[in-house]
């Protein structure tokens, strides 16, 4: 009995080390509410379709952001919608979440208020994050979150360093480095402007401080609307200490407001997808020039050579050879296939060995 109860003791002394550790305890993890700001048009784009639905590297950009935060086993996941909401809504059916209405667009803080009644607990912690951040990564927002609750403050706010900090709200810190406020781009002063630290638009608040401040903040300011951002300061106005969270990958909080910042994020999207899956054993001659939708599945050493292009739920088999140029969609190769350069496959069932002469076209009809 006395040999049980020793190890149990251990038992209990080694899990906790190792919550404290992570800065997470069990109860902590289960109080995480998330919320996605998606109700924008976003006219910078020059387009008719709302921003989060453009396309990113095979899926709405909206689809890269609810697929980081799924590993957090958030309590509840609420996208903020409004602009063309019916036609976002028809975009996201596929994921169990919440959706909350935002009639008209006066502010990210507004934004935020109108999913009150939708967070369960006053006591949980509310993460938010836009909808149009499509290169953030699940580890980033769990390193975030976990600083939060190591810091035990009621807000936390992710920042980074940008060698163009232009559109991007600066931090203001004073000479200890603490967090002072967030002027928005359109509000700062030319010395402001200067500042290279940015708010990366990403925050871990405890829900009570979160609304009950927000009802606080006014609209005065050259957009005349609720900025979530203005938290920051009242939290400072009530000796509230702000931590930050600085990521070293500014790269991954890239807000794409742009057709150019659309293309650096599919291109950044391509590279991550081609850098895992040669870890994996896959050849390929200039990864610059190969898309590989992220639904596709390949086997071990199949040579992929430059301008090739897979999509849909194509399988490859193993040592499959794919030459130049060509085009794979929703079909399956056996192994050993040697596809000729520039061909076209499309719905395709390709028996093992077979080789198909270059700009060869098999296409399935539907």
């Amino acid at each position: 009995m006395i040999v049980f109860t020793f190890f149990l003791e251990m038992i209990i002394s080694v899990t906790n080390t190792l919550t404290q550790y992570k800065g997470i305890s069990v109860s902590d993890q289960s109080a995480l509410s998330i919320l996605i700001l998606a109700a924008g048009k976003g006219t910078r784009m020059k387009s008719e379709k709302a921003k989060v639905l453009h396309q990113v590297f095979y899926a709405p950009m909206l689809h890269h952001v609810l697929r980081a935060v799924q590993p957090l086993c958030a309590d509840k996941i609420v996208a903020i919608i409004g602009h063309q909401r019916d036609e976002v809504e028809q975009a996201i059916s596929c994921f169990d979440i919440d959706l909350c209405i935002q009639e008209e667009q006066l502010g990210t803080g507004h934004a935020v208020l109108c999913a009150e009644k939708l967070i369960d607990s006053k006591k949980s912690t509310v993460m938010i994050l836009c909808g149009d951040t499509p290169l953030i990564q699940s580890e980033t927002l769990e390193q975030m979150y976990r600083k939060h609750l190591a810091h035990g403050g009621p807000l936390t706010i992710m920042t980074t360093l940008l060698e163009n900090p232009a559109n991007y709200g600066r931090i203001i810190s004073n000479e200890t480095g603490h967090v002072l406020s967030i002027v928005e781009e359109k509000d700062a002063s030319p010395e402001q402007k200067k500042i290279r630290e940015i708010n990366a638009g990403i925050y871990c608040v405890n829900a009570d401080f979160l609304f009950t401040t927000l009802k606080k903040v006014g609209t005065d300011n050259s957009q005349g609307e609720v900025y979530l951002t203005d938290i920051v300061s009242l939290a400072v106005g009530q000796k509230h200490s702000v931590e930050k969270y600085m990521t070293s990958l500014p790269l991954d909080v890239l807000g794409v407001n742009s057709r150019i910042e659309l293309a650096e994020a599919h291109k950044e999207l391509q590279m991550r997808r081609n850098r895992q899956l040669m870890l994996e054993g896959i050849s390929m001659h200039d990864p610059a020039t190969t898309s590989i939708a992220p639904e596709v599945s390949i086997g071990q050493d199949v040579n992929i050579y430059p301008g090739v292009h897979l999509s849909g739920h194509s399988v490859i088999g193993k040592n499959c050879t794919l030459e130049n140029g060509a085009i794979i969609k929703d079909s399956q190769l056996g192994e050993n296939v040697h596809v000729g350069a520039y061909s076209y496959l499309d719905g395709s069932s390709i028996e093992a060995g077979t080789f198909i002469a270059p700009h060869t076209l098999f296409r399935h009809k539907k």
